[in-house]
């Protein structure tokens, strides 16, 4: 059974409530509904998934630009996208 965090429903809640102000830290370029990843697998844990250009070690981010671990009690994920072009 998931727990109330991990629910989809308070997943959604957290990204409309964070998105924009997760979009507006420094090398992030999307915000979603997925699942975490470990070692580069994909995990059945359901998370908030930040996309970020590049992943950078935490001493290399200014503090505004850090991403949580948790919000709200939802686990956050951040995922290296690279740059996203339409075409």
């Amino acid at each position: 059974m998931q727990d109330q965090g991990s629910s989809t429903e308070n997943i959604r809640q957290v990204r409309r409530r964070y998105q924009d102000e997760l979009m507006a830290k420094a090398n992030v370029v999307g915000v979603g509904i997925g699942f975490r990843q470990r070692g580069g697998e994909r995990t059945r844990e359901p998370a908030l998934v930040v996309l970020v250009r590049q992943k950078l070690p935490i001493d290399q981010l200014a503090l505004e630009d850090r991403i949580p671990t948790f919000l709200d009690g939802v686990p956050v994920d951040v995922q290296e996208v690279g740059e996203l072009r339409a075409y």
